[in-house]
């Protein structure tokens, strides 16, 4: 059986329902709609909430699938510092006289591992009568006690207006994204998401797949031990190795700062004839000189494997001249 609930001739099934359910009870919010990416969500979110009379207050290193989808909608364009809360106040006092106004953030940033605090995001969201949009898709299913990610971290799940994440990387789909928030919200992405409206569902299998997950998530926390323990394991050592890793301590998202583009491609092909596979970030992705090499860990390494990556940065460190 299928519910019939898109203009195009793709159809939306029982068991899309359940995953949007299950996605639902797993935040605690109202209600969620399911798109093939979560670049898909958060392309179609800005244009169909925001108009003309409205702004939208963005964190100046957020995702490239962000950046695109707020330059789709009518709504006045801020960019607040990294991370700068005294320069995000300034611009929600200067924008009071929208209609509208959403801050938004990563939650936990892709190319950095650095965390947004959103205890202070909600704060000031509530002083100044704006709602928050987080895109946790580096964060859900390990970041938090209970996986629940940067707004469970920071105690504030209940305060968030908007979550747009992945079921493509911790889980564990490969493909698929969502929007889950109030429902007043989600209803309108239904009537008005070019990206819901106009594109496939996500392939029953994947969505199978993820409602797995979403049960190993509750009853098997050893996942979580094991990443947390793994991502301690690597960026202690390679501190004490002498080499610059940005991001939060908790971060499995671990960018190993190189500064020069050619090192850091040059670095990572050296790692690759160690058997170790990492990707070396340069300009554009990244900004001029902050080259690196970002480096992901995984709850299905082991021990072992951690410490061989670490000795293998060493020995191509020591090579380079680039720790001592």
């Amino acid at each position: 059986m299928c519910i019939r609930d898109r203009v195009s001739t793709q159809s939306t099934w029982d068991i899309h329902k359940q995953l949007e359910k299950k996605i639902s009870e797993f935040h605690g919010t109202e209600d969620t709609i399911l798109y093939p990416s979560c670049f898909d969500a958060n392309a179609g979110f800005f244009e169909a909430i925001l108009s003309q009379e409205d702004a939208v207050i963005s964190d100046a290193l957020n995702h490239a699938s962000i950046i695109d989808g707020i330059r789709l909608c009518k709504a006045q364009r801020h960019r607040y510092d990294h991370l700068n809360m005294e320069h995000l106040e300034k611009i929600l006092k200067e924008t009071q006289n929208c209609r509208l106004r959403f801050v938004v953030t990563d939650g936990v940033f892709s190319m950095d591992g650095d965390i947004a605090p959103l205890d202070r995001i909600v704060e000031l969201a509530k002083k100044y009568n704006a709602y928050t949009f987080v895109d946790e898709c580096h964060a859900t299913g390990f970041f938090g006690r209970n996986g629940r990610g940067t707004p469970e971290h920071f105690g504030v799940q209940n305060d968030i207006d908007v979550i747009n994440s992945t079921l493509g990387k911790a889980l564990g789909g490969g493909t698929g994204g969502y929007s889950t928030g109030r429902k007043e919200i989600i209803e309108i992405l239904r009537q008005k998401g070019r990206p819901y409206l106009f594109s496939n569902s996500i392939a029953p299998a994947v969505v199978g797949a993820s409602l797995k997950v979403f049960e190993l998530l509750d009853t098997k926390p050893e996942l979580r031990d094991s990443l947390n323990r793994n991502t301690k394991l690597f960026r202690e050592r390679m501190k004490k190795a002498g080499f610059k890793i940005l991001g939060h301590d908790l971060s499995p998202i671990a960018p190993v700062l190189l500064g020069d583009a050619r090192i850091a491609s040059e670095f990572a092909d050296e790692l690759l004839k160690e058997d170790i596979y990492v990707i070396g970030f340069s300009y554009p992705v990244v900004p001029k000189g902050q080259a690196r090499i970002r480096v992901q860990l995984s709850a299905a390494h082991t021990v072992e494997q951690v410490n061989r990556a670490v000795d293998a940065f060493i020995n191509c460190g020591k090579a380079r001249n680039i720790i001592p």
